[in-house]
């Protein structure tokens, strides 16, 4: 009997111990799931713009970063919502030979673009951008945009204007029923296993769009929120002056009757006429 009892009290100390030191190990490994805690593991989205090139024609480069804790993004899907100005115009011919060629995925989503109109006669456009995963970083997306500036008006003192570029909406959709699209497992003070996916820590709301490019099924995308590195962007552009109208008027009515003048002497002189 005391044999007995001496194993049963050694086997309930081993249960014991099991039992501690499972419950322990996560504590001290992982953090524990309070709301401040969750916040810790929910590093921010870096949003960043750029504008390349010089000149009337550039091109937007935006560049999304998340943070270290996410581990795997290979189930989610990253739709840029870009507002184009009055001061700018996205050739909608000029995205569709780009998609041909595989350099960008985006597409146009006003109707009634007039791309030849000036700013003073044009309305806000409105891009949805497919943005791709950087191959040089695991946790980047990116997205490239042509742009190009519109006709304003004269000026009557100051020989320039400015248009600014909001910052875009930031949509993402991921597949739930994956589970690398989960940041990381945390474990409670019972060993119970919790899961913070990505969307539980900067979806803001819901956005009904094209799952795909080429795909006209409708996903539910979700809004997300995060930290742009500027502001906004804002591009300078030359314009006229309204002092100089006389003098432009003049000079391109008299080089409009100078070359129709030499094209009509050279069809008189070289032409070849028949009755």
């Amino acid at each position: 009997m005391a044999a007995w009892a001496v194993a049963v009290r050694a086997a309930a100390w081993l249960l014991l111990w099991a039992v501690t030191g499972r419950t322990r190990w996560p504590a001290t490994a992982f953090t524990a799931p309070s709301d401040p805690g969750i916040r810790a593991t929910c590093s921010e989205i870096i949003l960043r713009q750029e504008v390349l090139k010089d000149g009337f024609h550039r091109d937007l480069l935006i560049k999304v970063k998340f943070g270290e804790s996410i581990e795997d993004l290979q189930t989610c899907r990253l739709l840029i919502k870009l507002y184009i100005p009055t001061g700018l115009f996205v050739d909608p011919y000029e995205l569709a030979s780009l998609r041909e060629r595989n350099v960008t995925e985006a597409v146009m989503v006003s109707e009634n673009f007039n791309i030849e109109a000036p700013n003073y006669l044009s309305k806000e456009a409105e891009v949805l951008i497919y943005a791709r995963q950087d191959s040089q970083c695991i946790d980047c997306f990116q997205a490239f945009l042509p742009v190009h500036y519109r006709y304003h008006r004269p000026h009557s003192k100051d020989g320039e204007t400015f248009i600014v570029i909001n910052n875009p909406d930031l949509l993402m959709y991921c597949d739930q029923a994956d589970c690398r699209a989960i940041i990381r497992f945390r474990f409670d003070s019972f060993g119970k296993t919790i899961e913070f996916p990505i969307l539980k820590c900067w979806a803001q709301s819901q956005v009904a769009a094209p799952c795909a490019l080429k795909n006209r099924d409708i996903c539910q995308w979700n809004n997300m929120k995060y930290k742009s590195v500027y502001k906004n962007v804002t591009l300078q552009v030359p314009v006229g002056l309204t002092i100089h109208t006389s003098l432009v008027c003049s000079v391109t009515l008299l080089i409009t009757i100078l070359c129709s003048t030499l094209i009509l002497v050279a069809v008189f002189k070289y032409g070849h006429f028949s009755l």
